[in-house]
């Protein structure tokens, strides 16, 4: 299972940290695994994101807590989270098909690259649409550019999202302040990004610290284990 090693926490923090949010992913998944950054752009979101599961379990464990905003009352939310038991089964294929109003669409799931041209468009909706129907059919007439109608687009996003449910994690939560019910994405390229984020800060502090004491230098310090560092801060006075 791919990890990141303290060095790696330190470098992708460093490289990530003024990224936007998909490259940041994409950098992640490059420094645990060495693939190929143009090749795992071109990766359906839900297969991206079962890799980041990966890289999570294999850094630091399959649990975790998560925190929200409770819809009604903005209360704190937190959450025990199993990692294991957000993984959802693999589609088989990369492509499906979607009937809405009258429209037949086919289309491909939508990857990083895809996520990225739709953030930097007027209409980031319409803009995914044109980039990953690869088919569209009104009644029996072919379509080449289609106009599609908003009733269209949201068939397309609904089936886009019911194809690849690994890209959409939602939790269901009951607030302990108001009680209510809810709902909350969990993001886990956004999720790992602030664990790293914060792993990177700790590092940093028991590096200053260890080479002051010592004066060993960075690569030493981050080449021991974790009980090793540990123990010898323990013996810094």
């Amino acid at each position: 299972m791919a990890s990141l090693t303290a060095g790696d926490i330190l470098r992708v923090w460093e490289t990530a940290s003024s990224q936007a949010p998909v490259d940041r992913a994409l950098s992640l998944l490059a420094v645990s695994t060495g693939a190929r950054r143009d090749e795992l752009a071109r990766l359906p979101i839900g297969d991206r994101d079962a890799r980041l599961f990966d890289v999570r379990e294999g850094t630091f464990g399959p649990r975790a807590t998560g925190v929200a905003a409770c819809a009604r009352c903005a209360g704190r939310v937190e959450f025990a989270l199993d990692l294991p038991s957000l993984r959802v089964a693999r589609p088989a294929a990369a492509e499906g098909d979607v009937e809405a109003a009258g429209w037949h669409l086919r289309f491909r799931l939508p990857n990083s690259d895809d996520l990225v041209a739709a953030t930097r468009a007027d209409d980031p909706r319409r803009a995914l649409a044109a980039r990953c129907v690869v088919e569209a059919r009104q009644g029996d007439t072919a379509v080449a550019e289609p106009e599609l109608p908003p009733p269209v687009l949201a068939g397309l996003a609904a089936a886009m999202a019911e194809s690849d449910p690994q890209a959409e994690v939602l939790l269901d939560y009951t607030c302990p302040d108001c009680g209510a019910a809810g709902q909350t994405l969990f993001d886990i390229a956004a999720f790992l990004w602030e664990e790293v984020r914060a792993q990177a800060r700790r590092l940093l502090l028991e590096v200053a610290t260890l080479a002051r004491a010592f004066g060993w230098s960075e690569a030493d310090i981050l080449a021991m284990s974790p009980a090793r560092r540990s123990a010898y801060l323990e013996l810094v006075p």
